[in-house]
């Protein structure tokens, strides 16, 4: 129900706006030729800035949400509890000192990765997945830092997924001394990182990460950086969001994807 009122919500804004700015692009165009070179100049001026802003908003408010399976995952039980904490979702297993805090894919719901970070959680590693504004993670990839203060873990590790992956080891390269550990899933860094734990994860049938970029990437790696390539797996699977454009075609099940890549992580960090 929470997730329909906002979705309504978003459209009853989009539409408000969008018809606004139709009416004033109406007016507009409908004035005289009678004006000056700086009226006129001005008024075109008006028009792009209406519909570069209209197109803006209309680019951002169109994301991926998740699918049932990621919903599935968000319901607690006896081992997880999960619950909404400061614009992120807190999954806390049984174990108590390490936590993973999570940035989600470019224009992907953060529930999507529900799947991923409930299996971690079950195996103790807690999970806080973050909720980007317009669900890009480069307007707020400092947001990690919010929730130290909060919670009384003796282990920090950052991470994400593509974009999300991008902008943690961004944080992480300038903020070395507040974080134990590194997770990269379909990413990779564009900063030499510091030392400390990290791993990395990608399918052999991803379409979407750029390899040359990737391969240049390794030579920010922190000595003792581990990597997983899934043999069948692909971009998309990291989440439960659905197929995603220019995606090579997965040959393992996103079930496996998930299994195989929260046992590295696991693996790596502890």
């Amino acid at each position: 129900m929470k997730i329909l009122i906002i979705s309504l919500s978003a459209a009853v804004v989009s539409y408000l706006l969008a018809a606004g700015i139709i009416m004033f692009l109406v007016k507009v165009l409908k004035r005289g030729t009678n004006h000056t070179k700086k009226e006129r100049f001005l008024e075109i001026l008006s028009v792009w800035i209406a519909l570069y802003v209209f197109g803006g908003i209309g680019y951002f408010s169109i994301y991926t949400h998740c699918g049932e399976k990621a919903l599935e995952a968000l319901q607690s039980d006896e081992r997880v509890t999960i619950s909404e904490i400061d614009r992120a979702w807190l999954f806390d297993g049984p174990g108590t000192s390490d936590v993973l805090v999570f940035y989600p894919g470019a224009k992907v719901d953060e529930k999507a990765y529900a799947p991923l970070c409930r299996r971690l959680a079950e195996g103790g590693l807690d999970c806080i997945v973050v909720e980007m504004p317009l669900h890009m993670a480069f307007t707020e990839r400092w947001a990690a830092g919010r929730y130290r203060s909060q919670y009384d873990y003796a282990h920090w590790y950052l991470g994400g997924h593509s974009l999300g992956g991008a902008m943690a080891a961004a944080y992480a390269a300038q903020n070395a001394m507040h974080w134990d550990g590194l997770v990269l899933l379909a990413a990779y860094s564009v900063d030499p990182l510091p030392q400390m734990k990290c791993c990395s994860v990608y399918g052999d049938q991803d379409g979407v990460m750029n390899r040359e970029n990737y391969e240049a990437g390794k030579s920010f790696w922190p000595e003792g950086a581990k990597e997983l390539v899934i043999a069948g797996g692909n971009h998309a699977q990291f989440g439960d969001y659905g197929a995603q454009r220019g995606d090579g075609e997965a040959t393992i099940s996103a079930e496996e994807q998930l299994s195989l890549t929260a046992d590295f992580i696991e693996s790596t960090l502890k």
